[in-house]
């Protein structure tokens, strides 16, 4: 039996636990299961008011089950939407969850595009106290993320001219924004040094609006979805991509100072109160940068394709990277 069809089967069980709306209003509609995303990392099937989500091959089980554990915890209540207790059985060797069903940010409606709301749900994610929680948890893939996407764009590049300027902006990384040395904040300072590691925060690892819903549907608070890539580090790496953004011209000044604001009066700890954010978030905001227009290159050419206006802009940002001067690259926090 195909992922999609099995995921039918196991968001209808959960649309039907104990507790849920009686009778189902799927049922009550006749209405046949949805596909939501069909995908090698991730495939999600609705049924009524569940769906069901088939997670990449390859996960590592206990990491799996450490971030549900965390996401069904009472400290992440009002901050990650909590998976249904339905122990479905892995499909093709992938593990299934069942969440309830949240509605998502309306893409044809920019202008009301929840950055705030994001911002606030990701500075409350930071200050968990990540002792207090179930684990242990796995670190946060930042780094190994970037890697693998200029590895997708290599396998199939070639001498794409635009691949040589995202292999020089890669270049520019530090060796530990590159997933090659450890990260600074992993390295643990001599008794003689004054300055202590910063504290490692919960971080969500892959923060888009397309991870945000509303639960419960279609008018319920803000919550965030997705806790593949949950994991321990340096919160910055959660604001990296909408800083990679607005750094190449995608995300409005102004947006962009309401994300980061409503971060800051929210007591996020990934940049400082008062004073200038980016020398905590220039390297992960580069490193978004080359990771985005390695993944969009790759995909253009997989498409048989030119590159579009977006992936375009992330391409120039890669040369404007490999143009900055070293005296304008900031040092990694200590």
């Amino acid at each position: 039996m195909s992922v999609v069809n099995e995921l039918a089967r196991t968001a209808r069980s959960a649309a039907h636990l104990p507790g849920a709306r009686r009778p189902c209003p799927a049922c009550r509609r006749d209405e046949d299961e949805s596909v939501l995303a069909d995908r090698d990392d991730g495939a999600v099937v609705r049924h009524g008011e569940a769906v069901a989500k088939a997670h990449a091959p390859g996960t590592d089980p206990n990491g799996h089950r450490a971030r549900l554990a965390v996401a069904s915890d009472p400290l992440l209540a009002g901050i990650l939407l909590p998976p249904l207790p339905l122990d479905a059985p892995d499909v093709h060797g992938r593990p299934v969850t069942a969440w309830p069903y949240g509605a998502p940010v309306d893409p044809e409606d920019p202008d009301a595009a929840p950055w705030e709301e994001a911002a606030v749900l990701l500075a409350r994610l930071h200050r968990v106290d990540v002792a207090a929680l179930p684990g242990p948890l796995p670190p946060m893939r930042g780094p190994a993320k970037v890697a693998r996407a200029l590895a997708r764009m290599e396998s199939v590049a070639g001498e794409h001219p635009a691949a040589a300027v995202v292999r020089r902006a890669w270049d520019r990384l530090p060796a530990w924004a590159r997933d090659v040395t450890a990260s600074p904040r992993d390295v643990t300072p001599s008794p003689r040094e004054d300055t202590a590691t910063p504290r490692d925060a919960l971080c969500h690892g892959d923060l888009h609006l397309g991870q945000l819903v509303r639960h419960p549907a279609p008018s319920g608070p803000w919550l965030l979805i997705d806790v593949d890539d949950l994991g321990v580090g340096d919160p910055a790496w959660d604001l990296a991509r909408p800083a990679a953004w607005y750094a190449a011209g995608l995300l409005a000044p102004q947006i962009w100072q309401r994300f980061l604001g409503a971060y800051i009066a929210e007591q996020g700890p990934a940049v400082p109160v008062d004073g200038d954010p980016w020398p905590q978030l220039d390297v992960p905001a580069r490193a978004l940068t080359v990771q985005t227009a390695a993944l969009s290159l790759a995909r253009a050419i997989a498409e048989k394709r030119e590159t579009d206006e977006v992936d375009q802009m992330m391409i120039d940002a890669c040369a404007r990277i490999v143009d900055l001067p070293p005296e304008l690259e900031f040092e990694p926090p200590s």
